[in-house]
């Protein structure tokens, strides 16, 4: 399965990083490119639930392409979020249920820095996404 370009991006980006305090910087950079969430779009009915920091997601689907919005309150995990955005927007529906996401952020090389915990909350965001592709 090919890409997404923002996939690409983040792929060139980050296996050219020269260890891991590049690749924590340029984590932090993802999360602060990634677009605001309205208020209204941080309810409830939009928060995820598995994930210990707060994270909201929205989707909405354009010509049978799935496009994801998401915001987190933990820095880390805006920049993880915005990652796992890059490598998801821009799928369909089928597509979204092959992501593996162990393998996404091995790729990137950061599996290692990844917490069980973190990594439990980022299968509840892909979880969350392929639930809402589902639905319509």
């Amino acid at each position: 399965m090919s890409l997404p370009t923002d996939a690409v991006t983040a792929l060139e980006v980050f296996q050219g990083a020269a260890g891991w305090e590049q690749r924590a910087r340029l984590l932090m950079q993802w999360g602060e490119r990634l677009p605001a969430l309205s208020e209204a779009d941080k309810v409830e009915a939009n928060r995820v639930h598995g994930c210990e920091s707060q994270v909201w997601l929205v989707a909405r689907l354009e010509n049978d392409l799935w496009q994801f919005a998401a915001a987190s309150d933990a820095r880390l995990i805006r920049g993880l979020v915005a990652l796992l955005l890059a490598r998801v927007n821009g799928l369909t529906a089928e597509q979204l249920r092959e992501v593996d996401l162990a393998d996404w952020f091995n790729q990137l090389g950061l599996s290692r820095q990844l917490s069980p915990s973190r990594s439990n909350g980022l299968n509840a965001v892909l979880q969350r996404m392929s639930e809402l592709a589902s639905a319509l």
